[in-house]
């Protein structure tokens, strides 16, 4: 006779962090079991770009349950909208939070509505939208009238803003910070991560502070904030009217935790700075072909930053670097498409295939 085994129940953030978050009894907890995402060594990275006695840890949030970091925030907004008796939720979105918004009210039957940028969304988190039954509308403008639109609409009807600008919704990213340290057993010396809406430095910054005050970790990290260059409003110190970026996810020209993401950098000693389109091309191509992990354009940003900074000799040797990697490289299909990436016909026989690959 077989066995089976208890299956141990699996948990979100909100359970396994609630001593660090604004939760009661009373809180119904919303969660697809998102976070406990892996920290992965980069193993070829660091001798590529001339980094010696130096680890890289790629913190891959794409393998959340909507495939990006915003199921972290979006658990706790949606579980305290919920509680607060909202009966739909309302957000702004180059892709991530609207896909992360529709999973999270599908789940516990709250109506959504998504506002996307005419022709500034990847294909790939659309489709989630629409496939978790989201109302998406198309604002023929930007991400940041986007959000206007949606901070009107918010704070005049009973629709809860899902948004950054959500204080729900960094208390609940910022777990990632938490788990950085539980895997390293401190938190890093540094700590790389792109930059849109600026709401991610912020939190994770947030989660270094609150872990050291707990005696959960000993040292806090520089944080190193990477916008795109066509998209850089913090790095020029005013916003972008019209933003421009291959990576879609941080196209944003007036982010809306700005003043978050001074205080981390400033906070931390680190900095926060620009890299090209071209950069992040290359450091997308280089993780997923040389380390094994497909980011989305956007998480590549943090990686081109790293470089940046190496040439610079910038790092410390002995030190660790945690670079967050925001969403899976399946959000945007487009992109990864591309490239002069080679399709090779042949017919069903065993000597031409050999053939082709050299056996």
């Amino acid at each position: 006779m077989v066995t089976l085994k208890k299956i141990e129940k699996k948990i979100g953030v909100i359970e396994r962090y609630a001593e660090f978050l604004p939760v009661t009894t009373k809180t119904p907890i919303i969660s697809l079991n998102e976070g406990n995402t892996p920290l992965i060594l980069a193993e070829a990275l660091p001798a590529e770009i001339g980094l010696k006695n130096v680890k890289i840890y790629l913190k891959f949030e794409g393998l959340n349950p909507t495939g990006s970091f915003k199921d972290r925030g979006m658990t706790m907004a949606v579980s305290k909208a919920l509680e607060k008796g909202a009966k739909a939720i309302m957000c702004a979105s180059t892709g991530n939070t609207s896909a992360s918004a529709a999973a999270f009210a599908s789940r516990c039957g709250l109506k959504c509505f998504v506002l996307v940028p005419e022709g500034n969304i990847a294909k790939g988190k659309l489709l989630q939208a629409f496939r978790y039954g989201a109302k998406v509308i198309v604002v023929k403008g930007n991400f940041d009238q986007a959000l206007e639109l949606v901070k009107t609409i918010t704070s005049t009807t009973d629709i809860h803003l899902v948004n950054s600008l959500n204080p729900d919704r960094i208390q609940g990213q910022k777990t990632a910070a938490f788990e950085i340290c539980d895997d390293l057993g401190d938190a890093p010396e540094y700590h790389a991560i792109p930059v849109g809406n600026a709401g991610n430095i912020t939190a994770y910054w947030m989660g270094y502070k609150e872990y050291q005050k707990a005696g959960r970790s000993g040292r806090l990290p520089k944080m190193l904030g990477f916008q795109a260059a066509g998209s850089a409003p913090i790095v020029k110190g005013h916003p972008i009217e019209k933003p421009e970026t291959i990576a879609t996810a941080i196209r944003i020209g007036n982010p809306a935790s700005w003043k978050g993401a001074l205080l981390a950098r400033d906070e931390s000693g680190g900095l926060i700075e620009a890299v090209t389109d071209e950069e992040i091309t290359w450091a997308y191509r280089f993780i997923a072909e040389r380390e094994g992990v497909f980011a989305e354009p956007a998480s590549a940003a943090a990686v081109a930053g790293v470089k940046k900074l190496a040439e610079r000799n910038y790092f410390k040797p002995g030190t660790t670097i945690a670079v967050t990697l925001t969403g899976s490289g399946l959000k945007d299909p487009d992109f990864a498409l591309s490239f002069k990436d080679e399709l090779i016909p042949v017919e069903p026989v065993l000597e031409k295939v050999k053939k082709i690959i050299g056996a």
